[in-house]
Order: structure tokens, then sequence, then C-alpha cells
């Protein structure tokens, strides 16, 4: 996928807003934004999702104990 720079001006309020989410997520601020266009792209029907990933988190043996076990 290529990228394209593009000049963008932004309340000074909604661009912290973004820092402190994209703080938060431990991603850039440009991330942050893209990430929310394509979320809400997707949301509304005006892209179709490509690939979606999932992680499922399995529950391991040791993970099952009682911590009282311990």
């Amino acid at each position: 996928m290529s990228k394209k720079a593009f000049p963008l001006r932004i309340n000074a309020d909604v661009l912290a807003a973004m820092q402190r989410w994209a703080d938060d997520d431990l991603r850039s601020v440009n991330a942050q934004i893209e990430y929310v266009l394509r979320d809400t792209l997707v949301k509304h029907g005006r892209v179709k999702l490509v690939q979606k990933v999932t992680t499922e988190v399995v529950a391991t043996d040791d993970s099952q104990k009682n911590e009282a076990d311990f």
C-alpha cells in the first residue's frame, strides 16, 4: 500500500485529544488519525475490510490455577 502526504488543518483541541489517544494506544498521531479514518470508513460502508487480524487468547494450565495455590 502506498502512502500519500496530505496537509491537514486541524483544530488545536482536536489535535491535542488525538495526541492523548495516540499516546494511550502507543501510536503516532498520524497513525491514530489514519486508524480512526479507516475504522469510520469501514463502519459506514464506504470501504470494505479486506483482511481482519484477530488474536485469540488461550489460557494455559498455569494460568487456570488458583492464586492461593502459589
